[in-house]
Formats: structure tokens, sequence, C-alpha cells
């Protein structure tokens, strides 16, 4: 072959392999912590939090936190802002597995997407405080004729009293909790205290590292998992399954996320239940 193709191959090949990169590459998300109770909460703006899969607009595609592209129909993402969104595709409180289900498939299904929503909660590519950010989204979501583009709705709460009656007014819902975002902030990624959760429990994500078998009516199946937390720790879980899930744990290396109440001196989680596997999208 030619040095001239050859050189051409190898740049080809190159940019391809970036191009891929670039693809798969995780986006920088914002995370939240768990609210303690700590804070001042008039410095706070509150949502819901949306029982959904967490989706990075990148201004031509939707991609999950992994960094694997949705394969939304074109129909849905017409007219969305050009700028980067963070926001959660949503299909109703309590349809988190059915919501999983829809956008899990390779291939679209247009009768099940036109029931998905993208609610849009930031802007993080804009260098503003949240509250200038919160602003600007309105103005962005407002010029789109888009039906299934939405923005979740932000308001202040004064005092701890109020926000618990929220929070227990959007359980009672069968919502999951509430998000409590820091009016000054930056948009910065990673997991930090300008975002916080409230939910009427923690939560939190380890990874599968072992199973132990199960006994009595469980003989056969699987009795618990063992975990290790991002700090190293390790613990079982061995609560929050269904009879089908036991027959068919999560894989060896799986991201799990759980609820717990509280710790124990030595830090384990009291009380730890399996919520979910961490959403993921393959494509």
């Amino acid at each position: 072959m030619p040095y001239f193709l050859s050189a051409l191959l190898l740049l080809t090949l190159t940019a391809l392999s970036s191009f891929s990169l670039a693809e798969t590459s995780p986006p920088p998300l914002s995370l939240a912590k768990n609210y303690k109770g700590q804070i001042d909460l008039t410095q706070y703006w509150v949502s819901e939090k949306m029982d959904g899969v967490r989706a990075y607009w990148n201004g031509q595609q939707l991609i999950s936190r992994q960094g694997n592209p949705y394969s939304a129909p074109t129909w849905f993402t017409k007219d969305f802002p050009k700028q980067a969104l963070d926001g959660e595709l949503w299909l109703g409180r309590d349809q988190f597995q059915s919501l999983l289900s829809i956008v899990r498939k390779k291939q679209a299904i247009d009768s099940e997407w036109r029931q998905v929503r993208y609610f849009v909660f930031d802007l993080p590519q804009l260098d503003k405080p949240f509250t200038q950010r919160l602003d600007k989204l309105q103005q962005l979501i407002a010029l789109s004729s888009n039906p299934y583009l939405k923005l979740v709705k932000q308001y202040r709460i004064t005092d701890k009293t109020s926000l618990q009656q929220k929070l227990d007014s959007v359980v009672a819902m069968r919502g999951e909790g509430l998000i409590l975002h820091n009016a000054d902030a930056l948009y910065h990624a990673g997991r930090n205290s300008d975002l916080l959760k409230v939910k009427p429990y923690f939560d939190a994500e380890a990874t599968v590292i072992a199973y132990t078998a199960g006994k009595g009516k469980y003989r056969g199946m699987m009795g618990a998992l063992l975990v290790e937390s991002a700090d190293g720790l390790q613990f079982k879980i061995g609560s929050g399954f269904t009879d089908q899930q036991r027959s068919n744990p999560p894989k060896i290396g799986k991201t799990i996320t759980y609820s717990y109440h509280g710790k124990t001196k030595r830090g384990i989680p009291k009380f730890a239940s399996f919520l979910r596997i961490r959403e993921e999208v393959n494509n």
C-alpha cells in the first residue's frame, strides 16, 4: 500500500476512534447528596425528584449518565435547544421500570415514546448562578414548540415544616421525593451539596461483588448480595428483592441503588434494602 494511503487510513481510523470515544464518554453531570437538615432553606429552589432516567442533551442527541445514546425518535427531539440540557426522561410517578423498558430499546417504538416527556432542570454550560440558569431555561423552552420538552417546576420553601409537608404530599402521590438546588450555585460536575435530594429514606450506590445462598423459602435462590461502596466498605443487602430478582440477581460488577435509614458507628448502612440496578442504556 502506498505511504500516503497508509497515512490516510491511519488518520481515518484515529478520527473514527476519537469520535467513538466522544460519543460514549459520560457527560459531566452534577449529582445530588442526601439532605440532612443543616442548611438555610431560603437559599434553595425546590422541585420534585422525578422518578425517571437521567438524560443529557448535548445539542444533538440525548445520552445517558454512562454516556450511551438513547434511541429517541427524531420527532421527539425536534426543536430542542442547541444548548446542552440536563434533565430526566419521565413516564409518570412509580413508572420507572416501564420507562426503562422503553428507553433501553435499540430500535425506538414511536407509540411508546409518545408517552415519554423530557423534563429539564438545568443548563450545564451556562456559567451563571442557578436562578439565572432557570430564567434562561424558561425562555428557551417557551420558544420551543416541542410538546415533549418540559421544564421541571421550581418553587421556594422557607422552613423545615413546609418542606416536610411538601415531601409528605409528593410521597402520598407515589412520588420519589424532592430536590433542593442552591440558588446561587454554579453548575459543576460530581456529587456536591449545592444539589440535595430529600426522601423519606437515604439512598446510595454500591457494586455487586458476590452472592450468598438463600435459605428456607429462598432455597435455590439468591439470599443476599455482598456489595462494596465507593469507599471500599463491604456489607450485605438481603431485602427489597422480588422472587424473580432472587432467581435472576444483578450480575457481579453491576452497580445497584439501595435505600437505608442511617448508619452504624462502623459506617454500615442500617436496614439496607435493594431498590434497583442503576439504569444503563447500551445501544
